[in-house]
């Protein structure tokens, strides 16, 4: 057996649990300078000793003895340290190689055709994330306005491979592996405390920087680029909700509050409401965030927390596939069936001076001081 590969796994292991020398040693019952010299792999333990270090940490003993598998073009940043990185990072790392492994006995191994934007990126130096996005769901197979309804099928079509893992924490909501680690292959949390919203978001925030960012992904780096981190804000957005689509649903839908008008257009394309918002933000609207959240408190009499998502989607709308969707309506909820039309030309004509803002609530059916609420949250 290896000392260093025990002794890499040990460590790993210890810093994923949070746990220091002396609280496996004595979970173990040996001493902490016995442990201490076992981690660092300067000395061979007996296996009856290993057996009660894996059952302090609660693994088994062949994890103990295992291959480290190391991740060196990585881009994972989250914005606290975690105690759990360097497993995380073991796992994927993992995960990768048994899925290649597969691939490569199998012989089906799926082409990466995204690779040409990278290449293009870094031999002409053009970061647009709108126009990147657009070209990437043009060599994805999705039409100019077609939402997107199924993005792990998506991103799995066009080589790139998707790891849902599950870890407690909002800081944390992904990474993503380059093709000289196995990759390319995105990784993202799906904690069922993070909206699934959140999920789709993230591994399209991840594909931005594979496709944006290739020169920065070095495991070493920990701390995130806000530039980095709002192009790939923006190449999610575009990807998600291409301009012209997103235009023309927002203005279908102009005679709404803005809080159901967001709920309509982020149900149509399966996104956050903080996406809807911030495209609406990226187009002039600066104080997009605090009306929303003041309109919301005022509709539902509750505040928006930071972690709330209203009218949620299903977990398994993160995967399913497109036709089994097209079976039946899915999860349907009130922002889907709130008719638009009407409420558009009640706005047209208040705004044109046609009628008066009693005249709008009457034929809405609402009483004044809804419309006046109602008129006071139109953008455009």
């Amino acid at each position: 057996m290896s000392n260093q590969n025990i002794a890499a796994n040990l460590l790993r292991f210890r810093l994923a649990k949070g746990l220091t020398h002396q609280a496996v040693a004595e979970a173990a019952g040996i001493t902490r300078a016995a442990y201490t010299l076992i981690e660092n792999g300067k000395t061979t333990p007996r296996v009856s000793t290993l057996q009660k270090i894996a059952k302090a940490l609660d693994v088994k003993l062949a994890d103990l003895f295992a291959q480290p598998f190391e991740l060196k073009h990585v881009r994972f940043r989250a914005k606290k340290k975690l105690k759990a990185r360097s497993q995380i990072l073991a796992d994927v790392a993992k995960w990768l190689y048994q899925y290649n492994e597969l691939e490569n006995m199998l012989g089906d191994k799926e082409e990466y055709p995204l690779a040409r934007i990278s290449l293009q990126v870094a031999t002409s130096g053009e970061r647009d994330p709108e126009k990147l996005a657009a070209k990437t769901r043009e060599l994805m197979g999705l039409g100019v306005n077609e939402p997107v309804r199924d993005i792990c099928g998506c991103l799995e079509s066009c080589g790139i491979k998707v790891y849902p893992i599950k870890l407690a924490s909002h800081d944390f909501f992904g990474l993503s592996v380059a093709a000289e680690d196995g990759g390319p292959a995105i990784i993202v949390n799906v904690w069922e405390r993070i909206p699934v919203e959140r999920w789709i978001f993230s591994s399209v925030h991840e594909l931005g920087h594979l496709l944006l960012h290739l020169d920065s992904y070095q495991v070493g780096q920990e701390n995130e680029n806000p530039e980095e981190e709002k192009e790939a804000d923006r190449f999610a957005s575009e990807f998600l909700m291409p301009r012209e689509a997103f235009m023309r649903e927002w203005q279908e839908a102009c005679g709404l509050s803005l809080v159901d008008r967001v709920m309509k257009v982020k149900r149509y394309f399966g996104v956050s409401y903080k996406t809807v918002l911030y495209r609406l933000y990226l187009g002039g609207h600066q104080d997009i965030w605090a009306k929303f959240k003041y309109n919301y408190k005022e509709q539902f009499g509750v505040s928006l927390c930071r972690e709330d998502e209203p009218e949620a989607m299903d977990a398994a709308m993160f995967s399913v596939a497109e036709n089994e969707r097209a079976a039946e309506p899915y999860k349907m909820e009130n922002a889907d069936f709130l008719p638009g039309r009407l409420a558009g030309l009640v706005r047209k004509a208040i705004e044109q001076e046609m009628i008066t803002l009693s005249r709008g609530a009457e034929i809405l059916r609402l009483d004044l001081g809804k419309m006046r609420a109602l008129a006071a949250s139109w953008v455009d």
